[in-house]
This record gives structure tokens, sequence and C-alpha cells, in this order.
């Protein structure tokens, strides 16, 4: 099937948009399979224009973090003869926190694995020999995992929050968060600046990711049913995010913050680079 190129833009700027597969389907009026292979066509060629244009950054302040979801099902339904690729799945990112480019993430068990081709990711988006300074939560891979790939080009902080019990018992208080009761910063490396040691603005793009990818949304049937597509949503959002959306506080796009276009590009433009 020729899908016309307006409806099938409509439909991928439609899953930005926080819609899911069947409603875009309604809207649309193409199959769901065919919607979903309209994403994995474009998560293909994000992930190629990711890896070609992000290399050489200069970035300063770092921010990483792990966002949580799942696929087909959650961990504690997963059984022994299911496909390993089922159960729960984490989206590790990284942030610049001066332009808000997102240079790095990576999709996976949340493991050693997965932390150091998250590490090796980035390393190979910084540019050789730039220092800069990173910080993450406690997650205790990344202590070796930023020695080992590193090797002392980052300046490197963990911020460990401790949570309370939020003492709700009812229903309506089993997905309230719980309350941090304290946060204690580890020095791991280097010399970084104590003032610039935060994980907030990647924390806050958690609440983006969420937003705008239907397959984040908590207590819904939006879920991924199979981690090609939530690798290519994944790829899909980090590049509209870095080249076509106008973060708020910047006034253009975290791409254009970071000297690596001089434009804001169309959605268009973004799939057929």
């Amino acid at each position: 099937m020729i899908v016309p190129e307006d409806k099938a833009l409509l439909a991928i700027q439609l899953l930005l948009e926080g819609t899911s597969v069947r409603s875009t389907e309604r809207i649309t009026q193409l199959h769901r399979d065919t919607i979903l292979k309209l994403l994995v066509v474009a998560g293909e060629r994000c992930i190629k224009l990711m890896d070609e244009k992000m290399r050489g950054l200069r970035c300063q302040r770092i921010q990483g973090d792990e966002l949580w979801c799942f696929v087909g099902k959650k961990q504690r339904n997963v059984k022994a003869e299911d496909s390993p690729e089922l159960g729960d799945a984490w989206v590790f990112v990284a942030l610049d926190a001066d332009s808000k480019l997102i240079p790095a993430y990576t999709v996976g068990k949340r493991n050693r694995e997965t932390t150091y081709a998250f590490l090796t990711t980035l390393r190979n988006r910084i540019a050789e020999e730039h220092r800069f300074q990173l910080t993450t939560d406690g997650f205790h891979f990344y202590r070796r995992g930023v020695e080992d790939v590193f090797a002392g080009q980052a300046d490197f902080a963990q911020l460990i929050k401790l949570y309370g019990d939020h003492g709700q018992h009812d229903a309506a208080g089993r997905y309230s968060p719980a309350p941090m009761i304290e946060t204690i910063i580890k020095i791991r490396d280097g010399r970084p600046n104590r003032k610039h040691i935060s994980t907030s603005y990647v924390e806050r793009s958690n609440l983006s990711i969420r937003m705008c990818l239907r397959r984040f949304t908590r207590l819904t049937n939006a879920y991924s049913k199979k981690l090609d597509n939530l690798k290519a949503a994944c790829a899909l959002y980090f590049a509209y995010y870095n080249f076509c959306r106008v973060h708020q506080s910047l006034r253009v796009s975290p791409a254009v913050e970071a000297g690596i276009t001089d434009h804001i590009w169309t959605l268009r433009e973004l799939l057929s680079a």
C-alpha cells in the first residue's frame, strides 16, 4: 500500500503529540499495521540522523536518568517461556542542562549492559578530550561505568534521593509519589561544581516524554507490544525534540541552541534528511 505523504506525516505528527495508534487510525483512516510500519521506518531514519548529526558536541553539564516502561506485559507477569524482550524496559536519557539537547539515549533493561551501551553512545557524541560535568542518579552501575568509559574525561557526581513512605493505603494513594526526605551528593570522579550537581532538567524531560509518547502513559492499554516499536518511537521522539520542537524557555529548538543546525526543522525535513 502506498500512503500519501501528507497522510503519513499526519499520522507521525499525531503519534508525536501523544495520540494512541488506534486513535491515529480513526483520524487518518490508515490501518494500525500501516501506522506502525510508518513508525518503524521513521524511527530508523531518526536513528541514522542522530548518529550523523550528534558528533563532536561540547556540552558542559550533562544530566542522566532512566525512564521506566514495559513491553507486552509488566515484569511480574513475565513467564519463563516468554520472549526476553517482554517485561520492564528502561530508556536511559542524557540531557545538556544548557541547550536542553538530548545527545544520547539507550533503550533496554536496567542493567550493566544497557548502562555501558548508554555511556558509550554518549562518549561517542562528545568531542574528543572535551571535559564536561556529568550528574546521574544513584544507579550503582554508573559508578564503575563512567570510570571505565570516560577514563577521567568527566567530572562525575551522583545525586541520590531518598524517599519515605507516603502513608496512604487507599486506592487513590497507591499511585501518588512518596515524599522525598533527603538528597545525598556523592563525588565520584574529578572536581564537579556542586552548584550544578542536579538531575532536575532531565527529570522534567521525563514528564515531556510521558506526555508526548502515548506508550509511556501509565495505567492505560497503550503500552508497547514489541520492543522494535518502542525503540522506533523513542528514536522519532528524540530526533523531533532535538531538531523540530521549539523549547519554551529557549524559543528555538535544542539543536539550534547547541549550534548543530541554523534553523528549526519541519517534520517533513526531519524524515527526509
